[in-house]
């Protein structure tokens, strides 16, 4: 994983993928995942999404992985926290009231550090992986959250018009990942309005993997 690329967009501010509100999909269909209340949800390579916050707001608790100490200091800042910091190996631990997210590199997160996962909210991680990383970091991320059920969004588009990040993901490639692990359901996919980045077609596949 090219650790410098995400850092130097975060200090350069270059973030485009952050969007202004909760992502449709999650709004729309994390209830599929069937949790309780207090349930922890993980997400990914989380930046500083304010989908944390929607899910804060549901009365779930949060738990994250983010390669940049600044997107933490600057979502920590939006929610109004004040952070405990520790350092767990190689990675930093930013906590407060049901919210834990650790800093540094996902690879160096360990099912031990990372406590329990009820469900993973996957909204850009894989997506933000080139074709290398994949198939590691699905492993890894089996590993880690006990094979959490997911709820994930994946983006396809024609792979000669544009190189990711985010990078396109199939269907096909989805299964290959997860088929092992999960029952896989495609709860919605939609054509991205004017293109991704405007340079060519893309769609926006919403995916459920549960366990039974």
């Amino acid at each position: 994983m090219d650790t410098d690329f995400w850092l130097q967009k975060w200090e350069k501010n270059e973030i485009a993928f952050h969007a202004s509100k909760p992502n449709p999909v999650l709004v729309a269909y994390f209830k599929e995942l069937k949790l309780v209340e207090e349930s922890r949800v993980f997400l990914p390579l989380c930046g500083k999404t304010l989908d944390i916050a929607w899910l804060l707001s549901q009365g779930y608790r949060v738990a994250g992985a983010e390669l940049s100490q600044l997107a933490i200091e600057h979502l920590f800042l939006g929610l109004g926290l004040e952070p405990k910091i520790s350092k767990l190996g190689n990675v930093s631990r930013y906590s407060a009231t049901n919210i834990d997210i650790f800093v540094g590199d996902i690879f160096d997160l360990s099912h031990e550090v990372l406590g329990r996962v009820d469900a993973i909210y996957d909204r850009a991680a894989l997506i933000a992986l080139p074709e290398e990383v994949r198939n590691r970091y699905a492993k890894h991320l089996l590993e880690i959250t006990d094979t959490a059920e997911q709820l994930m969004i994946s983006l396809e588009y024609d792979r000669s018009l544009m190189n990711g990040p985010p990078f396109s993901v199939d269907s096909d490639e989805v299964n290959r990942h997860y088929k092992d692990a999960y029952n896989l359901k495609l709860l919605e996919s939609r054509s991205i309005p004017g293109g991704l980045k405007g340079i060519c077609a893309a769609t926006e596949n919403a995916w459920l993997l549960k366990k039974d």
